[in-house]
C-alpha cells in the first residue's frame, strides 16, 4: 500500500527516471498559464452573452440545460449543440451568475489542454518538447482569446487534444489499444456535442494513420477502430435521438434550423454551409459565388467586391468566401487571421517536414513517425477546411489549429536537435528560427503603431539564434542551449505580446479578435473591424452638421474615406464616403429617419430610424462606430459607439451580432410583476434579448434566434402567446429594422396593434395595453 508520503513525493518528482527539474517545471508551466488567463478576466463582462443567456438560463431550468434553450421557459435553443455550455451552466447553479462564475470553467479547459499537450508530446519526445509545446499553446494570441471566452471553442479544443492523445497511446499498444480508441471516441463525440461536425475534420487523419501504423493485424486495427466509432457513435448520438424523437411540441426550437430540426441544423447551417457558402438566414455571410448575406428587411449585405472597391479591397471576396473573406492556400497567413494563429505556422510545417524525412525510414510502426503524421495531419485537414470554405467563417476557428501547431514546434525542434551534429538537420533547425524571425517581423509591421521597436528585436533576436544554431553540432553544448533558447523567445515574442495585448482588453460580442487594437478586421459586434469585405478605415467619414449631401474624396485601396460637409435634409449618404472610395451609397438606400436620413430602404424602409436613434449615435445625429470601429454618419456631438452608455442602445447590426446595453429604468420596469408572465418581454434576435434576459435573470423570448431569420415563433404563435398573457413588453429592435422573415411581420404586429413607451432611451411596447 503506498504511503501518502510517497505519493505526495511521487506527484512532485514524477517518474523515477525524470531529472529534477521535469515535474516542477510542469507544474509552474500549468501555474503560469493559470494565472495569466485569469489575469482581468472580468473585463470582458459576459463576453458573449448570446451563450451567457442560455447559461444562465440552465442553470434555472434542468431542461434548458439539456437542450440549450436561450431561455429558461425553452423557446428556442442556441444554433449549437449544448455540451459547451453544461460546465458554465453548473458553475453559476453552484456560485452564481456572473462572469468569472462563466469565464473560469474555459480558463480551466485551457490549463487542462496545456497539460494533455505536453502528456501527448514528452511521452515520445521527452520532457522538454512537451514544455515546449504547451508554452507555444498557452501564448498563441487565438488561444489566450478563446481559453477567457464563453464560446464552444474552448471544449472543441481540449476535447480534440484528448482524442489525439488517446490514439498516441493506442498507437503504442497492440494488447490494449482498443481501451484508448474507445476513449478516443467519447472524446470526439463530445466534441461533436460542443461544435457539431467541425469535430470529426481530423477523424480521417485519425482513422487512416492507426490503420496503417498501429500494431497487430491488419483485422485487429480495422476491428479495434470499429470500437472506437461505435464509442463515438454512442457518445453523440445518445443527445441527438432524444432530440430527434421528443414531440416537438413539449421542446424548444432549434435554433438555427428552418424545419425545427437537429440534423438539419447538423448538414446544414452547421455543416455543408459552411464549406459552400449556403446557409440559409446567415446575416453577413456569403451565398453561393460570394454573394452577399441577407439582412433584415431583405437587403442584401454586399462582399468585398461589391462594397470595398472590388476584389482589391482589404477583406474582399475577390476568390470567393462572400462577406468572410478571401479564400485560398494565403488566408491564414493574411492581414485578418495571420495575427491569430500564424506566427509559428510556418515553422510547424517546416518542421512536419524534417520530422517525417528524419524519421522515414523507421519502421511502420514507429511511434515517433506516427506522432508527426497524426500531428501533421490533424493541421493540414484543419488548415485546408478553414482555408477553402465559403460559409462563415470567424478568425477565432483558428483555436482549433493551435494544438497541432504546438505539438509539431515541441516534437520537431527536439527531434532536430538530437541530430545536430549532421548538417542538414542544423541548417533546417536554423532555417526555422530565421523563417519564423522574419515572419514575426512582418506580421508585427502590420501594426506598425504599436511597439516598433519589438518587430527589430525579434528579426535581430531571431536571426542571431539561427546562425548560431546553425554551428550548434559544432560548438559547446551550453551555447547551443542558449542560442536555441534566443531563437525561441524571438521566435515567441511576437506571440506573447500580442497575447498580452489580448488579456489587457475585454472582449464582448459574438465575434473577436486576439492582438491589439486594429490588428485585426474582421467582424462585428465586439471585433476590432468592420466585417470581411467592407474594406478598412472609417465607413462613412466625417460630416458636419446633419447628414445629408456632401462631397467626399476617398483613397482606393486604402479605405480612407473623405471629409464630407453635410447639409439638408434626407438626401442620403454622398458619393464618396464609403470605404475605399468607392462609389457610394445611393441616396434613399440608409435607414429612413424623422430628420436628416432619408426613408429607404435599408432596411425594411417604414419609418426607418430617427437622428441620433441609429446605434450609438448621439444626439443630432451624432457620429456613432460601427461594431468594431467604422463610423457612421455623422451629425453634430461624438456620439458613442453601439451598446455604449445607457438607454439599451443596440451593438453590432442593430444588437443581432452584439448586446444592448440595458438601462436600471427600464430593468425595473421588466421585474415588475414578472412573476405574472411566462416571458418577462420578446425581442428580435438573440443578442438583443440575451442582454434583457441577463440583467433581469428572467426570461426573455428571442424571436427568430440569433439573428432573427428562425421561424420561431410565427406570427399566429406569437399572437396567441399574447392572447393568453405569457408575454409582457415587446423591445423594438433599434438601427437593423424589425428582423427577417416572420420576426418583420410580428414586428408590423405589435407596432400596429400596441402602446409604445420610450424607457433608457429603447422602446418597448406594452403587449397588454392595445392602441
Amino acid at each position: 500500500m503506498t504511503s501518502p508520503n510517497s505519493l505526495v513525493r511521487r506527484l512532485w518528482r514524477g517518474r523515477p527516471e525524470d531529472a529534477p527539474w521535469v515535474r516542477p517545471a510542469f507544474y509552474g508551466l500549468l501555474l503560469a498559464t493559470t494565472a495569466l488567463y485569469l489575469w482581468n478576466l472580468s473585463a470582458s463582462g459576459y463576453a458573449n452573452s448570446f451563450y451567457s443567456a442560455a447559461v444562465q438560463a440552465g442553470s434555472q431550468s434542468w431542461k434548458a440545460f439539456f437542450f440549450g434553450s436561450l431561455d429558461a421557459a425553452n423557446a428556442i435553443t442556441v444554433d449549437k449543440p449544448p455540451a459547451a455550455l453544461w460546465p458554465m451552466a453548473l458553475s453559476v447553479r453552484l456560485f452564481g451568475l456572473g462572469s468569472w462564475q462563466i469565464l473560469v470553467p474555459e480558463v480551466l479547459m485551457g490549463v487542462a489542454t496545456v497539460g494533455v499537450l505536453y502528456a501527448a508530446v514528452r511521452r515520445r519526445f521527452g520532457a522538454g518538447a512537451g514544455l515546449v509545446a504547451g508554452a507555444v499553446l498557452a501564448l498563441t494570441p487565438v488561444a489566450a482569446l478563446m481559453f477567457r471566452f464563453n464560446n464552444p471553442d474552448a471544449l472543441l479544443a481540449l476535447l480534440m487534444t484528448v482524442a489525439v492523445y488517446c490514439v498516441l497511446r493506442a498507437l503504442e499498444l497492440d494488447g490494449g489499444a482498443a481501451r484508448w480508441l474507445v476513449w478516443a471516441g467519447v472524446a470526439l463525440g463530445f466534441a461533436f456535442l460542443a461544435k457539431t461536425l467541425q469535430a470529426f475534420l481530423i477523424l480521417p487523419v485519425l482513422a487512416l494513420v492507426y490503420v496503417v501504423c498501429a500494431p497487430g493485424g491488419l483485422a485487429r486495427r480495422f476491428g479495434r477502430l470499429g470500437l472506437g466509432g461505435l464509442a463515438l457513435v454512442g457518445s453523440a448520438g445518445w443527445w441527438v435521438a432524444l432530440v430527434e424523437l421528443w414531440p416537438a411540441s413539449s421542446r424548444p426550437y432549434v435554433g438555427g434550423s428552418q424545419n425545427n430540426s437537429f440534423l438539419e441544423l447538423t448538414f446544414g447551417y452547421n455543416g455543408l454551409g459552411r464549406l459552400n457558402g449556403d446557409e440559409v438566414g446567415s446575416v453577413g455571410g456569403g451565398g453561393r459565388g460570394g454573394t452577399g448575406g441577407e439582412l433584415p428587411g431583405g437587403m442584401r449585405l454586399p462582399t468585398g467586391a461589391e462594397f470595398a472597391g472590388g476584389p482589391g479591397a482589404p477583406g474582399g471576396g475577390g476568390r470567393g468566401g462572400g462577406g468572410w473573406g478571401e479564400t485560398g492556400l494565403t488566408r491564414m497567413f493574411g492581414e485578418q487571421v495571420g495575427g491569430q494563429i500564424s506566427w509559428l505556422l510556418p515553422a510547424a510545417l517546416l518542421l512536419l517536414v524534417a520530422g517525417l524525412v528524419v524519421t522515414w525510414r523507421a519502421s511502420r510502426t514507429d511511434t515517433a513517425r506516427a506522432a508527426f503524421l497524426v500531428w501533421g495531419g490533424s493541421l493540414l485537414m484543419t488548415t485546408g477546411v478553414f482555408s477553402f470554405m465559403a460559409g462563415i467563417f470567424h478568425e477565432y476557428y483558428t483555436v482549433a489549429m493551435a494544438p497541432y501547431v504546438a505539438a509539431l514546434i515541441g516534437m520537431g525542434a527536439a527531434v532536430l536537435w538530437e541530430e545536430r551534429s549532421r548538417l542538414l538537420a542544423s541548417a533546417a533547425l536554423a532555417a526555422t528560427v530565421a523563417v519564423t524571425a522574419v515572419w514575426g517581423w512582418v506580421l508585427l509591421g502590420r501594426t506598425p503603431d504599436w511597439q516598433p521597436w519589438l518587430r527589430w528585436a525579434v528579426l535581430v533576436a531571431g536571426c542571431a539564434a539561427a546562425l548560431a544554431l546553425l554551428l550548434a553540432g559544432r560548438i559547446d553544448r551550453r551555447l547551443g542551449l542558449a542560442a536555441a533558447g534566443l531563437g525561441l523567445v524571438a521566435g515567441l515574442a511576437g506571440p506573447f505580446a500580442y497575447t498580452l495585448a489580448t488579456l489587457s482588453d475585454g472582449h464582448q460580442g459574438s465575434i473577436v479578435t486576439a492582438g491589439p487594437a486594429g490588428a485585426a478586421r474582421g467582424g462585428f459586434g465586439g471585433g476590432r473591424g468592420m466585417p470581411a469585405g467592407f474594406g478598412e478605415g472609417r465607413m462613412f467619414g466625417q460630416g458636419q452638421g446633419q447628414d445629408g449631401q456632401g462631397q467626399g474624396q476617398g483613397q482606393d485601396g486604402q479605405g480612407q474615406d473623405g471629409q464630407g460637409q453635410g447639409q439638408g435634409q434626407g438626401q442620403g449618404v454622398p458619393q464618396g464616403q464609403l470605404p475605399g472610395g468607392g462609389q457610394g451609397m445611393p441616396q434613399g438606400q440608409f435607414p429612413g429617419g424623422d430628420q436628416g436620413v432619408p426613408q429607404g430602404q435599408f432596411p425594411g424602409g417604414g419609418q426607418g430610424v430617427p437622428q441620433g436613434q441609429f446605434p450609438g449615435a448621439g444626439q443630432g445625429g451624432g457620429q456613432g462606430q460601427f461594431p468594431g470601429g467604422g463610423w457612421f454618419p455623422g451629425g453634430q456631438g461624438a456620439g458613442k459607439a453601439p451598446g455604449e452608455g445607457r438607454g439599451g442602445g443596440t451593438g453590432g447590426m442593430g444588437g443581432l451580432l452584439n448586446g444592448a446595453e440595458v438601462g436600471a429604468e427600464a430593468e425595473r420596469m421588466l421585474l415588475a410583476d414578472a412573476g405574472d408572465y411566462t416571458w418577462v418581454a420578446a425581442a428580435i434576435g438573440a443578442q438583443n434579448a440575451a442582454s434583457y434576459q441577463l440583467a433581469t435573470e428572467k426570461p426573455v423570448m428571442a424571436i427568430g434566434g440569433f439573428n432573427g431569420s428562425d421561424p420561431s415563433p410565427t406570427l399566429a404563435q406569437f399572437k396567441q402567446y399574447v392572447a393568453e398573457g405569457k408575454i409582457h413588453y415587446f423591445i423594438a429592435s433599434g438601427g437593423m429594422g424589425g428582423g427577417m422573415g416572420g420576426s418583420s411581420s410580428i414586428t408590423s404586429w405589435v407596432e400596429d396593434t400596441f402602446e409604445k413607451v420610450t424607457v433608457d432611451g429603447a422602446t418597448f411596447y406594452d403587449l397588454t395595453s392595445r392602441k
